[in-house]
């Protein structure tokens, strides 16, 4: 089993987070499945509900939660998809800090361009160009750096032979 799975199952709030197809529904069904982890998968959030709102009334939830997927997108997909992020640094730090509280660590699940875009083909038949995949890998990057001086980010590599991701 992959050590950076084993990492993460030791938390109670675990936010994976990622590019589209790098294995996040996976592996989030694996915690949830393995460690009785509830699974929230964020899909895209309307411009009328507040994503702060949304994350700290999901992060106020008892129990082991495993997020799919959730703000951290919106740093990243925003300013490269709309040129502006719904959530400000100091809101997202706010987050952070109430995953931490929680017992929480972010996850960081990357991939090279070429086995991302191969998912993807795979999985829906369709892929972003290997070069808008570069600025969404490159963009995540930059986005878990800042937050790694904030708390604890795992990164996992999937293999790229992994043909059952999903997510």
């Amino acid at each position: 089993m992959n050590a950076g799975f084993l990492a993460a199952a030791r938390y109670d709030t675990v936010i994976l987070e990622g590019c589209d197809g790098t294995g996040k529904s996976t592996f989030a069904r694996q915690l949830a499945g393995e460690h009785g982890f509830t699974l929230v998968h964020s899909p895209p959030t309307p411009d009328t509900v507040s994503l702060v709102d949304r994350y700290t009334e999901l992060l106020g939830k008892p129990g082991r939660l495993v997020l799919d997927r959730c703000f951290i997108s919106e740093l990243v997909y925003g300013p490269l998809h709309r040129g502006r992020s719904r959530i400000t640094w100091p809101e997202a730090l706010e987050l952070v800090d109430s995953a931490v509280t929680r017992k929480g660590v972010l996850v960081h699940l990357t991939a090279s361009p070429a086995v991302i875009r191969d998912r993807l083909l795979r999985r829906d038949g369709t892929a972003p160009p290997l070069a808008e995949l570069e600025d969404l890998i490159a963009a995540y990057q930059t986005v878990f750096n800042s937050l790694s001086t904030y708390t604890e980010v795992i990164t996992i590599r999937p293999e790229p032979d992994n043909r059952r991701s999903t997510g």
